[in-house]
């Protein structure tokens, strides 16, 4: 834990990558399993990952992110995308993957099912996707923790249009929705202002509260 510690210290969101230097696909894909590994509400794993290499693609993608020069310096562009509702469907095929890969059924998690399917589809599509971006997010955290224990560098992005990246990776048709995008590389040796000053966090009394 104290190296895990050590490396999260180490960490921050680089400014400018080092376009020359790709990360080692080994460790983007211990970085994507862990990901693929993480919670989820219910389990129902509600977004998917897309890992963007293609250098055209990047290139479009940027203009819509700010121009920030990591969309096209980065050597994976991840991007968090987050079912746009829950339906019948898709409910089932988790809870059926669940029944599939254990070799046996449940009451208690079919009966769970049956919960879930009352509630989830009836919702507001808009609440469902809320939700499903939420869990993206927990993603995003572990994602984070890992790149960090990989010693590669990320930036996780919030400032882009979700509606221009939708569109240039074809989203809207598989009906997912773009939350957050992960640039993953190296730092630059020179040019990232942010590399060199101190990792600042409100202080642990200022932080934690605890109720005993």
């Amino acid at each position: 834990m104290s190296e895990l510690l050590k490396n999260l210290e180490w960490r921050y969101a680089t400014k400018q990558m080092d376009a020359s230097r790709p990360a080692e696909q080994e460790k983007i894909d211990r970085i994507l399993e862990a990901t693929r590994l993480t919670a989820t509400s219910s389990g129902l794993q509600p977004y998917e990952v897309i890992v963007v290499k293609n250098a055209d693609i990047k290139e479009q993608i940027k203009p819509h992110a700010w121009n920030q020069s990591q969309i096209t310096d980065c050597s994976h562009l991840l991007v968090f995308a987050a079912w746009d509702n829950y339906t019948e469907e898709r409910i089932n095929m988790m809870f059926d993957l669940v029944n599939e890969e254990r070799g046996f059924v449940n009451e208690g998690w079919e009966n769970y099912r049956q919960m879930v399917l009352g509630l989830y589809p009836k919702r507001d599509a808009e609440v469902n996707y809320q939700h499903a971006a939420r869990q993206a997010y927990i993603g995003l955290g572990t994602a984070l923790i890992a790149a960090a224990e990989e010693k590669v560098d990320c930036t996780p992005m919030e400032g882009f249009v979700p509606e221009e990246v939708d569109t240039i990776l074809g989203l809207t048709e598989r009906g997912l929705r773009s939350v957050i995008l992960l640039p993953i590389g190296y730092r630059a040796d020179a040019g990232d202002w942010l590399v060199d000053l101190k990792k600042v966090r409100r202080s642990k009394e200022n932080f934690i509260t605890e109720v005993n």
